[in-house]
This record gives C-alpha cells, structure tokens and sequence, in this order.
C-alpha cells in the first residue's frame, strides 16, 4: 500500500466483489454511441482508465424507456440488441482489473424532444429545464411502464457481463422529481407522504434485486442542491437514502452536487471550491449502516481524494473529470508519483463543452481522451527511426509536440522566445482562479526535463538560424497575436477603428502580461465571448479598475455557456462592480472615451473612459513559414500559428505531430 496515500489505496469489498483501490471513474454522458450502441470508441475509451488504474468504472447513462433519450449518442432503450455490443465494453473494463458498472437513468420532465421525440414524462407535468417543453403527468400506467423500463435495461445490464447497475436518482431526474416535493404533486400512492414518493424507486431497485441477483451490485446516485429551496436538502436526502439502507435496497450511493435547478455545479468549473460532494457524502455517511458512501463532484486529485476519505467523509471517492485528463491517474499515485499526473483544469472546455453541444466528449489538455481507440490510449510507441526534432514555440501546441515526440524516443530541442514556457496560455493561467493552468505548465516543465528535452529559454528563431543538416523535423508553434488596428467582425466594413492613434489602448494579452497600464476606467471591447476578455475583466476589476464590457453578442461570456460558467462568472464580475453593454460595438475611440453603437436602435452614444483593453480575434504569427520551407526538411505548421482557435485545438495539433514523426 503506498505511503503517500494509504486509505486511497486500500480495497473494498461490495457485494461479493473486491474493489482494488478506492478510487472510482463515475458516470457522465460520452456521448459516442453510434446508432445508439457503444463502438470501439466506448470500448477504449473505459479500457484506458481501467488500465490506469480504476478500481470501479460506471458506464455512462442508458436511458430507460423511449421519453428519457436526451441526446444523439444515447444508447437504445428497451432494446436486447444492445446486449452483445455492451460485452465487448465490460470485456475491456474487467479484463483490466475494474469493477464494472452502468448507470440507469430517466430525465422525468426535463427531456429533449429534439432527440426523443416523445413527449416529456413527469409526476406532475411540470417544465422541462433542459429545453423549452413542458411535460406529462404520468399515469399509473405509464409509471409501472418506466419502473420496468429501469428493470428490463438492469435485466441487459446483467446479460451483456456487468457487475451491477447505478439507477441515476440525481440531478432532479425522474427518481428524484417523484422524491421532491415540489416536483411531486400527485395525490394517489405515488405522492404526499414519503412512503408514497419513494414508491418508485423502492419498486426499481427490489425488483432488480429479484431479477439480477444476490451478486448483483445496485448502486444509486444523488446530489446536492443546498442553495435551491425547491430542492431536498441534506436532512431530507439522508432521510431517504436512510430508508433504502435500512430495506437493504443499496450497495452503494453516489454523492454529486448542482442539478437542474443549480445547473453550474453539476459540472463545477474552476470558480467553484473543489470536493463539492464531499459534505453531501459525510452527511449520508452518518445514517446509512450497510451501504458504501461514494463522494462525487471536483475531486480532482489523488490528494483531494484522500483527505476526503481521511476525514471519514466517504468510503469511495468518484474522480471523473481528473481521469478524463490523466486516465493513468490512479496507477501514477499507487506508484508514488502524482507529480507525473496531467492535473484537470477544471475548464469544462471539451468534455462539459462539447457533450453540450451535442457531440462525443473529449479533453482540452489530453486530445486522447475519446480517441484512444486511434492513438493507443494515453502511451506511446517508440519511433523505429529517432529524428532530431526542432519545435520553435512553447505554448500549448509546441509543448504537447515536444512531448510526444520525446515519449516516442526523438531527439527534441524546444525553442522559446520567452522567459517562460507557455505562450499566452500562462497569460490566461495569471487570471483570477486559473492556477491550475500553471500548475499544468509546471507538469510539462518536469516532463520535458525527465524526458530530456533541450529548451531553450529566451531563443527567437528566424529560418537563417536552422542548419538543415542537423534538423530532420521543423515543428512552427510560434502562436498568435492580436492586431493592433481594433477591427471588430461586428463592424466588417472597417478595417481599422478611427481613434486607434490617439493612444490608451491596449491588447488583452499586454494587461495580463503587465505591459500595459490603464487608467482608472477602462473599457474592455470583447469580441469573443470567452476568457480572453472575461478573465481579463476580471484581473481589472480585482486589481481596483473599473470596468465596463462591450460586446456584439446578447449577454457577457457567451462562449462560455457551453462550459457552464457563463453564469458564475457574470455573478462574480457583478459583486466586482463590473458592468456591461450588450448587443453593441465601438465605433470610434476618441482617448478619454468611445463613440458605441447599440446594433438594436442604431443609437449612438459616448461612454468616457481611460483606457480601452481589446479582446478581438487574433492573427497567426507565420511568417516564420516562407524561410523554413526553403531549408529542404520537413516543416509542421500547428496550433494558433496555422490558425488561431481555442487551447483545445494546440493540444491536439501538438499530439498528432508528435505521434506523426
């Protein structure tokens, strides 16, 4: 047992099965059926964090019964045909040394009809608070309907090799909106007391005990919402999960936080404190006698984890988001080494971000994450012929190439034109609560180092400086920069904004880097919609400046709602005294002020101030390109250089030219 982390990585035994270690690789929606079946994608992406390590891997959610699909890669519902292509997932997953399980789940009123339809099915047809939609008192019928939904997808669950089944009770979903109260307004045996609202998920869960068997693990899942007065609270969730202990209807029980009434904390970004779940699961801890407690919600690392369960708040802690970044993340601290482990960013960017948009999740920092299936998980395969590789350019991009290449037995030199490694990812990791990008620039600094990588620290290249004779590979990471002409999409006809030269205005990246000092007032114009200006507006309004936002789009941080952190954000720039005008753009800088247009009323109006700050969409530094092409070697051109995009677009650059050397 490491020392480093002795309760972490003592085993367990439920239901007659042995957990290796304590950790855990929770349920969340992948995303990546096809046709709603789970393909090799599925099957490698689970086996990765089996072979890191894992001691229990929940499936993601299979929807019960034809109102309860929310998205395009849901699994089928009510289908046998599942069965076959489900062995080949739990294969991979207890083949690896895991414990094997798949969460069941209904969204009761909070459906999609995009996807389902169908309509939305709820105790007493509330709204939905995922689209639009209300939804359909139940009737008897319908509700014995949905239970054996539940029990038939357990009944598949069981046949396709699965050691049990999570029935998903979070989140105000079904089992939870006949739970609430204020979701359950039926007067028959289904509501009003407690007994009546806890009717259906004592049902399910018997009646998977009776078909699955006495090996059988049942798990369920819940979450809390302390901060939402129409949701249960600790006292009222102990209480029912106390009643499903004492009836010997649980193995386990998962502790998440937020829901559909606190959507932010469901997937807590880095504004929010971490072990969010943990209170939850110390809570249940004290009234549940034969059920294991799991603490769920930005665990995000081993040391997180053990001082969780140190303090005797759970028996298992669910790391989710911190296995999707480093799936070998419980076999590097078993070994003693949770310095090697790629630390989450806790950003949502890919994962939350992209699931919200409808497609497979993946990972800002690990671009394996969804394809392991294409890139052998997370390890690499030496190179049969090592190159010299020369990457020129230490951001996000050029560090992930320089990386991978040396994993894969390369000579690399990385050349930086700054004093430090990161590019204008450190300027984003100097924002307000985003640390943890700096601790993720410090993993590559000692990863570069055991691997051997030659950096260079202050070295700007030009193509004259590269002697082709001692170069096989030219990897241009050089990045972006942002124009100093104010142009702005919103106004396209313009191509620079007049007032530009008569000064006070600054780039978001000068503000972060401290090369810029703006006056009291300051007025930010973002164009993008996401950090770059957010977090930046922020650093301003901390530092004493005050701050007004312009932007073309409707609300401040519109990029950021698909990471659910647009709200959490507006909150905290409003305590800072932010303010904001939406819908409108600038149309001249006069030095002491803006003439702004309102795009609605076509209105024109002038807001003073003493500095105007830019985040508008950068321009690739390239012209290092022409020169390189000349040398006669092989030249890639990734990252924000070849485009300038997201973070999530150099880390995945970076790791397809490192693995294609």
């Amino acid at each position: 047992m490491p020392e480093t982390f002795p309760r972490l990585f003592s085993p367990l035994r439920i239901r007659g099965h042995t957990l290796r270690n304590r950790i855990v690789f929770g349920a969340h929606t992948a995303n990546m059926a096809v046709e709603g079946l789970p393909t090799e994608r599925h099957v490698a992406y689970y086996a990765e964090r089996a072979i890191g390590g894992a001691a229990m891997v929940v499936v993601e959610p299979m929807p019960v019964h034809a109102s309860a699909v929310l998205t395009r890669g849901n699994f089928r519902h009510s289908d046998d045909s599942v069965v076959p292509h489900f062995m080949t997932v739990v294969s991979a997953i207890k083949g690896n040394g895991a414990v094997a399980i798949q969460q069941l789940y209904h969204v009761g009123a909070h459906g999609d009809s995009d996807n389902s339809f169908h309509p939305h099915w709820s105790p007493s047809g509330l709204p939905s608070y995922h689209d639009s939609d209300g939804s359909h008192p139940m009737t008897e019928a319908e509700i014995l309907e949905t239970i054996d939904g539940f029990v038939q997808a357990a009944r598949r669950c069981r046949e396709a090799g699965f050691d049990g089944v999570e029935v998903w009770a979070a989140y105000l979903g079904m089992v939870d909106q006949f739970w609430t109260p204020w979701s359950n307004r039926r007067e028959d045996r289904w509501g009003g007391s407690l007994e009546n609202r806890t009717r259906m998920s004592r049902e399910i869960l018997a009646r998977i005990r009776e078909i699955c068997g006495p090996d059988f693990i049942i798990g369920i899942a819940v979450s809390d919402e302390p901060d939402v007065k129409a949701a249960l609270q600790r006292d009222e969730l102990a209480q029912i999960v106390k009643l499903h202990d004492e009836l010997g209807l649980i193995d386990y029980v998962t502790c998440g936080s937020g829901g559909y009434l606190d959507f932010y904390k469901l997937m807590p970004t880095f504004i929010y404190p971490e072990k969010l779940g943990a209170d939850l699961a110390a809570c249940l801890k004290k009234v549940v006698k034969k059920a294991v407690v799991v603490a769920e919600s930005h665990i995000r690392t081993p040391e997180n984890a053990e001082t969780v369960l140190g303090e005797g708040a759970s028996d298992l802690v669910s790391i989710v988001r911190g296995q999707i970044a480093d799936p070998h993340l419980a076999r590097k601290a078993r070994e003693g080494r949770p310095q090697d482990i790629r630390g989450c960013i806790s950003c949502n960017q890919m994962c939350w971000g992209r699931r919200s948009r409808d497609y497979w999740i993946s990972c800002l920092i690990n671009p394996s994450a969804g394809r392991e299936f294409e890139w052998n998980g997370d390890r690499f395969t030496k190179a049969t012929h090592p190159k010299r590789v020369l990457v020129i350019g230490g951001g996000p991009a050029g560090l992930e190439a320089a990386r991978v290449a040396a994993e894969r037995g390369h000579r690399v030199v990385l050349s930086e034109a700054g004093t430090r490694l990161g590019g204008n990812f450190l300027l984003a990791g100097l924002q307000p609560r985003r640390a943890q990008i700096l601790d993720l620039l410090g993993w590559y600094e000692r990863q570069l180092e055991a691997l051997g990588v030659d950096v260079r620290l202050n070295t700007f290249v030009e193509a004259d400086d590269i002697d082709p004779s001692r170069v096989d590979v030219v990897i241009v990471a050089t990045g972006s920069y942002s124009a100093e002409t104010g142009f702005q999409k919103a106004l396209p006809t313009i191509e620079v904004m007049p007032g530009f030269d008569k000064g006070c205005i600054f780039t978001v990246e000068a503000v972060m880097a401290k090369q810029a000092r703006p006056g009291k007032n300051v007025l930010l114009l973002d164009e993008a919609g996401g950090w770059r200006g957010c977090g930046t507006a922020w650093k301003l309004a901390e530092d004493g400046h005050h701050v007004t936002i312009v932007t073309p789009d409707p609300f401040v941080g519109k990029e950021l709602q698909r990471t659910a952190a647009d709200v959490p954000m507006r909150q905290a720039l409003k305590k800072l005294g932010v303010q904001w005008s939406t819908e409108t753009s600038i149309v001249e800088w006069h030095g002491n002020g803006a003439t702004v247009l309102d795009h609605n009323t076509g209105k024109r109006s002038f807001m003073e101030a003493d500095a105007l700050v830019t985040a508008t969409t950068n321009h690739p530094m390239d012209w290092l390109m022409p020169g390189l092409l000349e040398l006669g070697v092989t030249v890639r051109q990734i990252g924000d250089c070849a485009a300038p995009r997201q973070a999530p677009y150099a880390f995945f650059e970076g790791r397809k030219a490192g693995l294609e050397i």
